[in-house]
């Protein structure tokens, strides 16, 4: 299993009059962010069209080793966009909460074993609610693996607005 590097906590950039305090009391733990990614039933993707416009999508997915991992078929619209222009975004909305991670997918067509298994022990979360069983055959062309850059999350908006920073960001 690949570790994750604990992100950098800060305050997002807002600009005045949204309240976003300028210190660090009450920011939210990271803990918060992956529970949230780990059990989402519906993540909504952005990437970006060959015209440069926006593309969103509700899809299944899960969190694996640090990263958002997706399926689906290589002549679907947004897995073109994304072999063609990685960048994308990543959301979740339950409520007053919000969740927000910016980041590069990559198609990842080789899976060891272990990774393999933790994958589909995530996805084992639509068995009861959907009576869907992920296949590693249905990888055959890779799965696509979005790790994060930046993430921002509230649930309690101006208060406890966080960004975690991955990398150089």
């Amino acid at each position: 299993m690949s570790a994750q590097a604990e992100p950098r906590v800060d305050r997002p950039y807002i600009a005045d009059g949204y309240g976003i305090p300028d210190h660090l009391d009450g920011v939210l733990p990271w803990s918060w962010a992956q529970e949230w990614l780990e059990s989402a039933p519906v993540y909504w993707v952005a990437s970006v069209l060959p015209t440069n416009r926006p593309h969103v999508t509700p899809i299944w997915g899960v969190w694996v080793d640090g990263a958002f991992w997706m399926e689906g078929g290589p002549n679907t619209r947004r897995f073109r966009n994304l072999g063609a222009n990685p960048a994308t975004v990543v959301t979740l909305e339950r409520g007053n909460d919000a969740l927000i991670l910016e980041g590069d997918a990559d198609l990842v067509t080789q899976l060891d074993e272990p990774l393999t298994q933790r994958l589909l022990a995530a996805s084992r979360k639509y068995v009861a609610s959907h009576n869907y069983e992920a296949q590693p055959e249905n990888w055959r062309y890779g799965i696509w693996r979005v790790r994060p850059r930046k993430v921002l999350g509230w649930s309690n908006f101006p208060a406890d607005t966080t960004r975690w920073t991955f990398g150089q960001e």
